[in-house]
């Protein structure tokens, strides 16, 4: 079965495959290997972005899209994958990404333009079927914090609307089909749609946000506008970055090989409530007799907002595991065990 990408006519797998740590944690023999079995399991839809691969730096920035575009034109396939990227903000991505267009990045005309033909050549198409800002322009809270903090705009903030007209001249040209938003708020979302409607300029598809049974808080604001503006959700880190395969339960230590071991305060962001609300959904998972990583990733699938989950695998195997409870459907009883957990443990990510 597959869902439809918005109001639009593309269909898409309920699971989809993100290539983020393509052309650095992950070398190009295994990435189509991944790519390769990604395709075989029915997925079609595939998620990249400018400044990947993460960790982003100057030397590797691009590979993902270069080398999802050499495995598209090795298998044959455009024609019957959709192909996803992105455009980096300003917003609040952490680290120093002045190499990707200096530090005058905004989502203004200029810099939509640079960005989308140096994807498109580096993906070796014409075209990229979903084309989503990666963060807002503004500074916004909808990334590891738990309350509201007001942050004044900056002087040089571009109108939504300003980004909105210049995605909308791609969509006109041919370059880009349909668009999409990532890490954004309800406000966010209904200023595009607003500005769509009020312009008569192309409507956002999706939002790319993150969802897992750690983090739940796209419901309390962006899933009714998901569903009733048909603005489906994109769930990045349904795995909370690996932690929900239960393998940092035991012993909340870097992994070789793993992201914990790539990323230095990766394990200090494990807090002591993260740890148990992740126990208590492995212990479910295995009371139950199911794959903790597969009981999490159809949690997030079995949700009436979602139009597909993100998958992503630093290697073959992993992915290979992950494939494995591509199809399992949670009873109304376990998820009511889930939501119990949610309710005593609620995001603690």
């Amino acid at each position: 079965m597959m869902n439809r990408l918005g109001q639009t006519d593309i269909q898409v797998s309920p699971v989809s495959l993100g290539v983020m740590t393509f052309g650095s944690q992950t070398a190009e023999e295994d990435a189509f290997r991944q790519l390769d079995m990604a395709f075989e399991a029915g997925i079609n839809l595939f998620d990249t972005a400018e400044n990947y691969p993460a960790p982003v730096s100057p030397e590797t920035q691009g590979r993902s899209e270069e080398i999802l575009g050499r495995w598209i034109a090795a298998r044959g396939v455009r024609d019957r994958v959709i192909v996803a990227t992105k455009v980096t903000g300003p917003g609040n991505i952490a680290g120093d990404l002045t190499h990707i267009r200096g530090a005058g990045r905004r989502l203004d005309r200029t810099n939509i333009f640079a960005a989308v033909e140096a994807s498109l050549r580096r993906l070796a198409t014409d075209y990229i079927d979903l084309y989503q800002t990666h963060w807002s322009e503004r500074l916004n809270t909808t990334i590891g914090r738990t309350r509201f903090s007001h942050i004044p705009d900056a002087p040089t903030l571009v109108p939504i609307e300003e980004t909105l007209a210049a995605l909308g001249a791609l969509v006109e040209a041919g370059k880009v089909r349909h668009l999409g938003v990532a890490n954004e708020s309800p406000w966010g979302v209904m200023r595009y749609l607003a500005a769509a409607e009020a312009h008569g300029l192309p409507r956002i598809v999706t939002i790319q946000n993150s969802y897992s049974l750690l983090d739940r808080q796209f419901e309390l604001g962006l899933a009714e506008t998901a569903m009733r503006e048909q603005v489906g959700l994109l769930a990045y880190s349904p795995l909370a970055a690996g932690l929900l395969t239960g393998k940092y339960v035991a012993a909340p230590a870097p992994i070789p090989g793993s992201r914990s071991s790539i990323f230095p305060a990766f394990v200090s962001r494990f807090s002591s409530k993260k740890l148990a609300a992740t126990a208590a959904y492995v212990d479910l998972a295995r009371r139950h007799e199911l794959d903790p990583a597969a009981m999490a990733l159809a949690f997030v699938r079995q949700k009436p907002f979602t139009t597909s989950v993100l998958m992503a695998a630093s290697s073959a195997t992993q992915l290979a595991s992950n494939l494995k409870g591509l199809n399992l459907t949670l009873s109304k009883e376990l998820l009511k065990e889930i939501d119990a957990i949610h309710d005593s443990l609620p995001n603690p990510s």
